[in-house]
């Protein structure tokens, strides 16, 4: 019975992947849309390092960088010059979802790119210092509850960014208006962390990824992490919202999208090509070692969680008011 259900598959997939070997990419690049530094630059240099240390593409991957909107100059870049172009993946984060839904990358939409596969992710959490008041998440709900604006939240980005979102959530299922919370927005985590450290916050709604250094040394506590279960490792006896009655995940997703216009052999080739990688211990070890944990969707599964992650942040920003640019 096993052996009929593996022929069976191998026969479902033979197509794709024998019209995926006819193509080979011509002098790749993966456009990282942001300054060197960062998860879109790093998303770009390790999978694509890795890419060809391990001989599943070829030819060289050159990163690009292609700063602007957090990611709206690449995905402009892409519909007006290279909408046809297979020799090109790009960069993508939660975080550009989130600013597609406020209609921030111009006239285009979520349909308008193929999405390709995400290689990792980081999770959202909810960080306070080590001598806060606030012992448990529902400590800080009941709180805001009472008095929203008695509670100082900061991060990186604006009001509508993924770092306001990841507490508006909170706040919307614990019945709270979004809006009255008190977020003072800093340029970067860095600058936030800095600020939590400092008291003029009291609540840091970070990644896992950047709050390791500060939770090692026990200057901060996490009240919670973003995620559908408890992540491994150092931050195993973090609770997640979920487990203290809220219902609130935020995976950073990092992955990649490729132009509309390719054909469906160009675009197998890469699906392939990243489901190969996403397999690989080689790329797993490399992948723990830069904070990230395993996010495997690829090809169909990623198209249709990219479009349903777009779409839920766009009916949450009407909800509460972020009106779309």
């Amino acid at each position: 019975m096993l052996k009929k259900g593996l022929l069976a598959a191998a026969l479902f997939l033979a197509p794709a992947f024998a019209s995926a070997q006819d193509f080979t990419p011509r002098n790749p690049e993966c456009i990282a849309p942001a300054a060197p530094g960062g998860g879109f630059d790093l998303t770009c240099r390790l999978t694509s390092r890795m890419l060809n240390e391990l001989g599943i593409v070829d030819p060289t991957i050159r990163t690009v960088n292609l700063p602007g909107g957090i990611g709206a100059v690449a995905y402009n870049t892409i519909q007006a010059q290279r909408a046809s172009d297979p020799n090109v993946i790009v960069a993508v984060s939660t975080g550009s979802w989130v600013n597609l839904a406020q209609g921030k990358f111009g006239r285009f939409t979520e349909n308008d790119v193929r999405w390709l596969g995400a290689i990792g992710a980081d999770y959202g959490v909810l960080a306070v210092r080590a001598d806060s008041r606030f012992q448990t998440l529902q400590d800080l709900v009941d709180t805001l509850k009472s008095d929203p604006q008695s509670v100082a939240i900061g991060a990186g980005g604006t009001v509508g960014s993924q770092d306001w979102t990841k507490p508006a959530l909170v706040l919307k299922a614990a019945g709270v208006d979004p809006k009255s919370m008190r977020y003072l927005a800093y340029e970067g985590g860095g600058e936030a962390m800095a600020a939590l450290l400092g008291g003029h916050i009291e609540v840091f709604p970070g990644d896992a990824s950047e709050i390791r250094g500060q939770l090692a040394a026990g200057e901060i506590r996490l009240l919670a992490v973003f995620a559908e279960e408890r992540l491994p490792g150092e931050l195993a006896d973090v609770p997640t919202a979920k487990e203290q009655g809220y219902d609130v995940q935020w995976p950073i997703v990092r992955g990649f999208y490729v132009p509309p216009k390719i054909t469906d052999e160009q675009y197998a080739y890469w699906v392939d090509a990243i489901r190969r990688l996403n397999a690989d211990p080689e790329w797993q070890k490399a992948r723990e070692e830069q904070g990230l944990y395993p996010y495997d969707l690829v090809g169909a599964e990623f198209d249709a969680f990219a479009k349903k992650q777009t779409e839920a942040f766009r009916a949450l920003a009407a909800e509460i008011g972020l009106a779309a640019q």
